[in-house]
């Protein structure tokens, strides 16, 4: 028995998030059904990678079952009333207040369904001066700052991925869980909201408190703000490794293990994180110098014999082609698709999920 077998979940959801925090709900077993306008989620359209279709779709949306239904219409109202009346949790990301003027406020709801979960998605809460903006992933990423942490020392840089919606959606996902846990325990539902914007403030603490204590952080691409030697640094054959000496104790053995100098442990200039921070410059300077008295190769056979950490600096290729990369076929309206395999796995426990589902007609 999965552990959310049993567990009906309503989804009015679109893009990525709510969809996100569902799928995880489906995984674990729950039924989920996606309602979506009459014209379709419109991460439908997205692309067209996967076998025609949108990849984000095919993606988040595999195992749901999809209803279409129209909110301004009393027949969809009336439709979304008797799905919720069944269901343990409702999910939404619709603008504040778009689900209180169908007449389906969550209080509402609630008192009819005591045990109801019902989690709201949202951009900046349900008040204050940005309640009613519109709020997507890349705004966030722009008005929270994350931006400008990310990226080359000249310009400020997306996140590759769609970050926000991922990490409002996993928010989401162990808020729910936790109001099922307690649920077990007292009978009663709960009424959840999430913010995008209040997620990424949380994820960046740890800047923030630096720009706080007078230390504003800097774009510094694939290097790390408070750790050195934490970077990617070049082979003689061209080839780039990126290190992470996360303590003095792992610099000790870089130095003395691939730098070929395990006095520079002790050099004051370098033997403690600060002060490398502090002299970075000479830092990376000692490492790079190693770096470039050997090819790619060797320096990763030093680097793993001395019990460094390292990466190789790969692109969508090089995951592709990874030897830890495990996939799985999803079947959809198009034919069998492969993605990425769910990155949680429960021993003695085979992983199955349903078909990603087709656009349905209007009121089905």
């Amino acid at each position: 028995m999965r552990a959310l077998q049993g567990i009906t979940v309503v989804a009015v959801e679109q893009a990525v998030s709510a969809p996100y925090a569902s799928m995880r709900l489906t995984d674990a077993g729950a039924r989920v059904i996606k309602v979506e306008r009459p014209e379709g989620d419109f991460a439908r359209f997205y692309d067209d990678a996967a076998a025609g279709q949108s990849s984000y779709f095919v993606w988040l949306n595999r195992g749901k079952d999809s209803v279409a239904l129209d909110l301004a219409a009393p027949a969809g109202r009336d439709a979304l009333a008797a799905l919720i009346a069944g269901a343990d949790v409702l999910i939404q990301n619709l603008k504040p207040g778009a689900l209180d003027r169908t007449g389906l406020a969550p209080a509402a709801l609630r008192a009819a369904n005591p045990r109801l979960i019902a989690c709201a998605i949202t951009g900046y809460g349900r008040t204050g001066p940005m309640a009613d903006r519109k709020a997507y992933d890349l705004l966030i990423q722009a008005e929270s700052g994350l931006c400008s942490v990310t990226g080359g020392p000249e310009t400020p840089a997306r996140v590759g991925i769609s970050v926000v919606d991922i990490a409002t959606g996993a928010a989401a996902h162990a808020a729910i869980l936790e109001a099922l846990i307690r649920r077990g325990l007292t009978g009663q539902g709960a009424e959840i909201e999430v913010s995008m914007f209040d997620v990424m403030a949380k994820w960046l603490t740890v800047p923030l408190l630096n720009h706080l204590a007078g230390r504003p952080p800097r774009r510094m691409g694939l290097a790390h703000p408070s750790i050195a030697p934490y970077g990617v640094f070049t082979a003689r054959d061209g080839g780039q490794v990126l290190i992470a000496v996360q303590n003095d104790r792992e610099w000790a053995a870089l130095c003395a293990g691939f730098l070929g100098d395990a006095a520079l442990a002790r050099d004051p200039r370098h033997a403690a994180n600060l002060a490398r921070i502090t002299h970075r410059a000479d830092t990376d300077a000692l490492v790079a110098a190693a770096f470039a008295r050997q090819d790619a190769a060797a320096a990763i056979a030093a680097l793993t014999a001395a019990g460094i950490a390292l990466a190789s600096v790969n692109d969508m290729a090089g995951l592709a082609a990874h030897p830890h990369l495990r996939m799985m076929t999803v079947e959809t309206p198009a034919g069998p698709v492969s993605l990425p395999a769910p990155p949680v796995r429960v021993a003695d426990e085979a992983f199955a999920c349903g078909p990603v589902p087709a656009l349905p007609e209007p009121g089905t």
